[in-house]
């Protein structure tokens, strides 16, 4: 109680009235210049002298400081000596207008409240340059930084903006299953998820593992795609939309990888690959454009320190169409450009999977504008995917980006029942795993379309930064599950 009463009573023995908080992002707009208000925050720097110091706060709710300005001269010195770098505290005091250059108003301290210190000799956020590299060694300070700041309020507004996009045009927000009994991607890298003794593992008389000894009688896994499930709710409320984490147990320690990531997931009933495109633009450009609208401060810092083009390239993305290429006219684009002296590391033909140096090569280099590629070869794409009328090619779409490659992967889906089966035992999905899926086309079934974006990489596109994991709170890769 005693140290309460401390507190209460304020730096000079004067007791400390209670007032509503200020956000510092409200008080640098100086509307409330000549009053008295109440900014709490992190101590982003501390100078001065014998007289005075000046002190730079941040709240989080803005990339920019406030000045505060004590005069040392009403304040005992040894109580504010744990104001430092990183100190977390409560300053009320009159806002004026500031004399020094950088600011366009101050704050003038009369009380200085103290929640936490924090000693300069550990604490690693001191005023100098750090690389991102060591920044995501110490994942839980890294927000406090000018750079994650501002990624973390641009990725909060790129949420905001999903789900104002869908609503508005009457998709509804449907959940599915993060733990489920199938493979979306047929791809077999998946988390497995079990309650078993994994130091005495029951086996059944083929020596395999007894699953039904697990706490869902069965495989099950940490899901890579909600699309399955996503499906069976477009096929009844005709227009839905996922968003949420999914997981890949891929080993790809690379900057454009997560094992674990955000997915937004549209599926359209009554939707045609054409719909689908036009769709997948829309939804991307109106992303972009929100995030010029609502995050300049962020992004004119993030312009200036990691992507001089980045501004200019988000709004050139606005503005412009997307190419529609077909996945034959885009190899033939390639295959010119090797003739020509190009070299790629990875090579083209058609049937190849393309690699993101070719598609940042169409879209970089040839059209210098997004390019959304189209009817791929059924044997690269995965089999829920409709098949074209030439055998050969499915209805797969995917958008690509300047600097990313791939941000948008979809396709019109195949909606007949007998095609479908086929596909999936073709490819090693097992009947008895989709039985529930397949029973969409069984029952009224009809045309329908979707597309995966991956959450991250389109704010890699937004932010400018080059490496995934510096646009996610706590990245998951191989061998990093930390904080």
């Amino acid at each position: 109680m005693i140290s309460s009463l401390f507190y209460l009573l304020g730096n000079r023995g004067c007791l400390f009235i209670f007032m509503q908080r200020t956000k510092i992002v409200d008080a640098l707009k100086g509307s409330a210049l000549g009053t008295d208000v109440n900014v709490k925050g992190w101590v982003r720097t501390r100078r001065g002298n014998k007289n005075v110091s000046f002190i730079a706060l941040n709240d989080g709710s803005t990339i920019n400081n406030i000045q505060v300005v004590i005069d040392l001269s009403k304040f005992d010195v040894e109580y504010l000596k744990p104001v430092t770098t990183g100190a977390c505290i409560s300053v009320t005091g009159k806002l004026v207008e500031s004399q020094g250059r950088g600011q366009a108003v101050e704050i003038q301290a009369e009380d200085v409240l103290i929640y936490g210190g924090a000693d300069p000799a550990t604490y690693p956020l001191q005023k100098k340059g750090h690389t991102l590299e060591f920044l995501r060694e110490i994942a839980h300070l890294r927000p406090r930084t000018n750079t994650f700041g501002a990624v973390f309020r641009i990725r909060h507004h790129m949420s905001i903006a999903i789900h104002k996009f869908f609503h508005d045009r009457g998709f509804y927000y449907f959940h599915t299953p993060i733990i489920t009994g199938s493979d979306a991607e047929g791809a077999g890298q998946m988390f497995q998820v079990t309650t078993l003794d994994l130091a005495n593992v029951k086996k059944n008389d083929k020596g395999e593992v007894d699953f039904t000894e697990d706490f869902f009688g069965r495989h099950a896994n940490l899901t890579v795609s909600g699309q399955l499930e996503g499906e069976l709710a477009a096929m009844a409320l005709g227009a839905i939309y996922t968003f949420g984490p999914t997981f890949r147990a891929e080993n790809s320690n690379t900057p454009r990888h997560l094992s674990e990531f955000w997915m937004i997931e549209p599926e359209i009933a009554f939707y045609e690959i054409e719909e689908n495109m036009q769709l997948a633009q829309e939804f991307i450009q109106y992303c972009v454009q929100w995030a010029l609208d609502n995050c300049e401060d962020d992004l004119k810092f993030l312009n200036k320190m990691y992507d001089k083009g980045l501004i200019e390239r988000l709004k050139f993305v606005v503005e412009n169409d997307f190419v529609r290429l077909s996945y034959t006219e885009g190899i033939k684009i390639l295959e010119e450009a090797v003739a020509k002296g190009h070299k790629f590391e990875y090579p083209v033909g058609w049937g190849t999977d393309l690699q993101s140096e070719h598609e940042r090569y169409l879209v970089e280099k040839h059209f210098k504008k997004p390019v959304i590629l189209t009817d791929y070869p059924q044997e690269i794409k995965a089999f829920y995917m409709k098949l074209n009328e030439d055998g050969k090619t499915v209805r797969a779409m995917d958008v690509l980006f300047p600097k990313i490659g791939e941000i948008i992967g979809g396709s019109q889906r195949e909606e007949d029942y007998e095609k479908l089966k086929t596909r999936a035992t073709s490819m090693g999905v097992p009947e008895k795993d989709i039985w529930w899926y397949l029973d969409t086309r069984r029952f009224g079934t009809a045309p329908h379309s979707g597309f995966g974006l991956g959450f991250e990489r389109l704010l890699l596109f937004v932010t400018g930064m080059a490496n995934i994991r510096d646009v996610i709170p706590f990245p998951r890769t191989p061998n990093n599950a930390d904080f």
